[in-house]
This record gives structure tokens, sequence and C-alpha cells, in this order.
């Protein structure tokens, strides 16, 4: 499939990161339940900030993925995709 659009790129881009927090549940918080882990990130914002921007570093993966086909609309998503995630990252660890 290929798919050349920056709107595809933003879907994936947002959807990937879903992927790392996963990920780091299994990895750091293995021993708290899942509803422990959500309402931790939630409430605690430099746990927060921190899952988060371990989790989009696995956005390097599409994005190398498509660039390297020659498919930048749907890179560019990504990236955007990832530049929004950095606002958040910026937003849970120096403003809330």
């Amino acid at each position: 499939m290929r798919r050349n659009n920056a709107i595809f790129g933003l879907i994936i881009g947002l959807f990937t990161p879903v992927i790392g927090v996963m990920i780091s549940y299994l990895i750091w918080f293995r021993a708290f339940p899942v509803d422990a882990f959500i309402n931790r990130l939630f409430s605690d914002g430099d746990i927060a900030s921190k899952v988060i921007s371990l989790s989009v570093l696995i956005n390097v993966i599409p994005f190398v993925l498509y660039t390297n086909r020659r498919l930048d609309l749907t890179g560019r998503g990504i990236l955007i995709a990832t530049m929004l995630y950095g606002v958040l990252f910026v937003l849970l660890k120096f403003v809330w």
C-alpha cells in the first residue's frame, strides 16, 4: 500500500507511540495493574513526560520506512505528530 498522504502519516504518528506506552508498561511498570499505571500517568507529570518521551522514539521506525520509500508526505505527517508529542512533553514537564 503506497499512501503518500500527510493525514495518513499523522494518524500513524499519533498511534504508534501507543505501542511505545505499552512497551514501557511491560518493561518498567509490570508490577502495577493497568488502571493504576494509567492513573499514575495522569496524576504524575514527571512520569508521564518520561513515558511519552520514550514512547515517541518508536515514531522513528515508520518515519525512516516512509521516507526511504520516497513517500515524503506521509513522513511529513509522522514528523508533525512527533512535534505535537514534543509540545505535550514540554507542557507536562514544565507547565503542568
